[in-house]
């Protein structure tokens, strides 16, 4: 089971955002860079990062700061936020990213994920983040009137090597995943899963261990608040 301490950098900042509402956000005195390097430093293998700034205007606005992440500490990283071309892809694959993560792109032109898992294979991770069983566009401001498993089905043999779901509704808000919904994503998904959004207690990392065709879960606000423990999140990945 791999746990991910996640990352989102806006401004230069880590900051955490309620239901993804970029007016409803927490900022973080500490800087992206030794926030990696205060995982690393616990024992984490994994990473998760979102470059919100390039959700928002589509570039790879922070990849300085994920390229010095990656030289300075030995860590697995996954790179979402607003990846749209194959040059962006290009860019963080070239800077030693593990996995980058794509997402509206995808939803909105599959032939895009298709080039992209073909061009890039085992390196490109689906994001799936879903409201009410629809899946969202554009930073989680549009609906894409597509339900999630319709998508998957259509698009599970393109070759993605790993599958991102995220409750839009529970994230930011520590109120344990919507492991119901998740569970019928990893029934049906052709690749392992990772489960996002709403990580409140390492009771939800337990239980996301029993479950099938789980890769490892993200862990964001609960580790910045102070609910869950860096060294019983490590633990967890060692039981």
């Amino acid at each position: 089971m791999k746990i991910f301490p996640a990352i989102d950098i806006k401004d230069k900042k880590c900051v955490r955002l309620i239901k993804g509402d970029f007016n409803n956000k927490t900022e973080y005195e500490m800087p992206p860079v030794d926030q990696a390097g205060k995982y690393k430093d616990h024992g984490f293998k994994n990473l998760h990062i979102v470059d919100l700034d390039g959700a928002l205007t589509g570039e790879t606005v922070n990849l300085d700061i994920i390229k010095e992440i990656v030289n300075k500490f030995d860590l697995k990283i996954e790179v979402g936020g607003g990846i749209r071309t194959i040059d962006s892809i290009k860019k963080y694959a070239d800077a030693g990213v593990e996995k980058v993560i794509l997402g509206s792109a995808a939803i909105k032109d599959k032939n895009f994920l298709k080039e992209a898992c073909e061009k890039f294979p085992n390196k490109i991770a689906l994001g799936l983040d879903a409201k009410d069983g629809y899946l969202s566009v554009s930073g989680w401001k549009k609906n894409s009137n597509q339900l999630t498993l319709d998508y998957l089905k259509e698009v599970n043999n393109f070759g993605a090597s790993r599958l991102i779901y995220t409750d839009i509704n529970r994230d930011g808000m520590k109120q344990s995943p919507n492991f119901e919904e998740t569970t019928k994503v990893a029934d049906i998904s052709n690749c392992p899963v990772i489960i996002s959004g709403g990580v409140s207690s390492i009771e939800d990392i337990k239980k996301a261990k029993g479950l099938k065709n789980i890769e490892g879960i993200i862990v964001g606000k609960a580790i910045y608040d102070g609910d869950i423990k860096l060294d019983e999140l490590v633990r967890e990945i060692n039981a």
